[in-house]
């Protein structure tokens, strides 16, 4: 049994990695995940012992962080934002009051009175990080924040700098409120960007109309959904035309027109039209729900930046609680003044918390992969984008994915009748046949066919239709099936076409070909050239279908190695034997259909067309692309690569500002840095970061040069 569950009043992101690293030590659990971002907890244990789990996970988490409070999800609790700012003020008063009194000669600095007066403002303000520095303690985790902070202006205290530590506890729980609402700002954000859940469904029984949750429409059930809203599922149009708004699916802006018979996705609005339509998948296999998972869950799969801040985080505070140490023991034993170095040691304490890099870097990809799936791009995870943004060997399937999937008759060669008569004969014969070759013929053909015209039928696998036409015996097919039949054809003339060439014939008498071929998809020609320019090194083309049409369609997109023809066995060795050859670049395969779901797979990164393809290939890929479009995958490229540009700028500035306080501490001499600096070097900086990390949510499109 797999749950997940909402977690309120964490604001601390060491915390939920202590919360989470405790909780996979508790037996019977076999995955927990706790998404500090999302503020999400998932757990998974067998279905007999998981309220047993349950109760020891949250247990283990309140040891931790007892603030923290574990809920079913959608459950919210009142918030304490008002409650807190007023003890802030409150404790800011009473700090002004003792500062005002310190002026006095019986409150004085180096009086007895002196630390009082300044007590009251202290145990107002650092109550609650005193209370969980010690619960830390207690449970064995000693290197937190809060323990770092009341380290530090305990110390202030010792040495007669109680101002001094009042007034660093004050900027601390400042700064840690404001980094709370600049947290709870990038979930808003990242919420409003994927506010695509539908809230209801007009599900019609008997004539009637009820409005249901989602989730209780079964497939087959027909719902009406008017203007302005939602479409809640899945499914068809059965009655009614209108324009969807697909933004929030697709990052489309254009509306897309729809009528009877078309299929539409949960999650787009309903513009202008009323629409009837059956259901086809239940509301937890629907498009929107698959996009919300993949957008809530995307921290499950952290990141190889996010595992290195993680052990980063694991040795470097209690490097830095080791460095003050000695900043205070050694230099007063070679006859330094103990007072300066005390005050050098507290500065490296408040300096050393890690929350910078810990809350920032998680926020970024969660950022980043939010603002992807506002393009319709869903990255299953932090660590499925970090491998995009380091792609070097991209291969495309051919049919679905960089073609449209979908034959189009081009050319019409008949012999001794019509081009009319010779398309009516071949679209009545493919009549009853599905195969896409037949949907273009009588696509094609456009007219309405009498198939009261056609007699016995019967087919031969791998090469077309015998098919009875007004008591005549007729053939369709490949060359394979006329020279089954003994009939004499004539090659197609047409040299500048490559497709496949469909011989009609009727017994005895050869009629004439049809040459039908997949077409381009508009932006594959745009996806190669700015895969180019944004540096991918080498791009292949593979396919199941003949050479020369493979080399015609690679030869369109200036793309210089292809493949074929290619079975699915094939097409993964292929895929196994070149990451053989580059064990150190990464390999992404782009493809739509179920037989290419192994090649997906075994590819370090798999791309799917979420649009067409099949949901075997889907489940298996890294990257999704909602709305079928190569060009996606480009801009897939720059978000990623954005993102990681963002990560390592945090990187980058928290340990820079730190340094850029510390080493001066260290080194200045008689002098050591104000504690309200290393305040700012510690949450100042942090809120930095996490203000940088929502430019991960907004991406503009990069065009590409050659379609300017």
């Amino acid at each position: 049994m797999r749950r997940q569950y909402k977690i309120e009043n964490l604001d601390c992101a060491h915390c939920a990695m202590e919360m989470e690293a405790a909780s996979r030590k508790i037996e019977g659990v076999q995955f927990v995940s706790i998404n500090f971002v999302s503020m999400k907890l998932t757990l998974e244990a067998e279905d007999n012992i998981f309220p047993t789990v349950f109760q020891k996970v949250k247990k283990a988490c309140r040891e931790v962080e007892p603030e923290a409070v574990i809920v079913e999800e959608g459950y919210r609790m009142s918030a304490s934002q008002k409650t807190e700012v007023a003890q802030i003020l409150l404790t800011v008063f009473l700090f002004a009051v003792a500062k005002i009194l310190s002026g006095l000669e019986w409150f004085a600095e180096g009086t007895p009175l002196h630390l009082l007066i300044f007590l009251p403002a202290y145990l107002l303000g650092g109550f609650a990080v005193i209370r969980k520095a010690f619960s830390g303690i207690f449970h064995g985790r000693i290197f937190d924040e809060n323990f770092l902070m009341t380290l530090a202006t305990l110390g202030a205290f010792a040495v007669g700098e109680a101002g001094e530590g009042v007034m660093v506890m004050i900027l601390y729980r400042i700064g840690e409120f404001f980094q709370g609402l600049a947290v709870a700002k990038s979930r808003r954000s990242i919420s409003e960007l994927m506010d695509i859940r539908p809230d209801s469904a007009n599900l019609l029984v008997e004539n009637e109309f009820q409005r249901v949750f989602p989730d209780k429409v079964a497939v087959g059930s027909l719902i009406v959904v008017n203007p302005g809203e939602k479409i809640p599922l899945d499914g068809e149009i059965l009655e009614g035309e209108s324009l969807l708004d697909t933004v929030a699916l697709t990052g489309e802006s254009i509306p897309r027109s729809v009528k009877a018979g078309d299929p539409v996705s949960a999650g787009c609005i309903n513009m202008n039209g009323v629409l009837k339509i059956r259901t086809q998948k239940t509301f937890s296999e629907s498009s929107v729900s698959k996009i919300l998972a993949l957008i809530e869950n995307s921290a499950e799969g952290k990141s190889e930046a996010e595992r290195f801040i993680t052990r980063f985080a694991r040795y470097y505070t209690p490097v830095v609680v080791i460095l003050a140490l000695c900043l205070a023991v050694i230099p007063p034993l070679f006859g330094q003044d103990p007072g300066l170095w005390i005050h050098k040691a507290i500065t490296c304490l408040v300096i050393s918390c890690p929350c910078a890099l810990v809350i920032s870097v998680p926020l970024t990809f969660f950022g980043g992969i939010g603002g992807a799936g506002k393009n319709g791009i869903l990255i299953k995870g932090a660590d499925s984008l970090e491998k995009l943004s380091r792609l070097d060997i991209l291969a495309f399937d051919k049919t679905g994915t960089l073609t449209r999937g979908t034959f189009r008759v081009t050319a019409i060669h008949p012999e001794i009748i019509s081009e009319d008569q010779l398309l009516e004969l071949a679209a009545t014969c493919e009549y009853y046949s599905n195969h896409p070759i037949s949907l273009s013929l009588k696509a094609a053909f456009s007219r309405e066919i009498d198939k009261g015209r056609i007699g016995r039928i019967t087919e031969y696998a791998g090469e077309g239709i015998q098919a009875e036409v007004d008591g005549k015996e007729y053939y369709v097919g490949n060359e394979a099936l006329m020279l089954h039949f003994g009939i004499p054809l004539t090659p197609c003339r047409c040299h500048d076409c490559k497709g496949t060439v469909v011989h009609v014939a009727e017994k005895g008498s050869y009629l004439g070909h049809i040459l039908v071929a997949d077409t381009l998809r508009e932006d594959s020609l745009e996806c190669i050239h700015s895969l180019r320019e944004s540096g991918i090194s080498r791009m292949l083309l593979v396919s199941g279908d003949q050479r020369d049409i493979t080399e015609s369609i690679a030869a369109s997109l200036d793309i210089k190695e292809f493949y074929a023809p290619l079975l699915p066995e094939e097409k993964h060795g292929m895929i196994c034997e070149i990451r053989e050859k580059n064990p150190n670049r990464v390999l992404a395969f782009a493809g739509d259909g179920i037989n290419d779901a192994p090649v997906l797979a075994e590819a370090d990164l798999g791309i799917a067309m979420g649009g067409i393809g099949a949901d075997a290939a889907i489940e298996a890929a890294d990257v999704v692309l909602m709305d079928d479009k190569p060009s996606k995958i480009p801009l897939a490229l720059q978000i990623a690569k954005k993102t990681l540009g963002i990560v390592w700028q945090n990187v980058i500035l928290s340990v820079g500002i730190k340094l850029f306080v510390l080493i001066p501490n260290i080194f200045l001499g008689e002098e050591s840095v104000p504690l309200a600096l290393a305040v700012f070097a510690d949450v100042g900086v942090c809120l930095l970061a996490i203000l940088n990390s929502t430019r991960a949510l907004h991406v503009r499109r990069k065009k590409s040069r050659s379609h300017k």
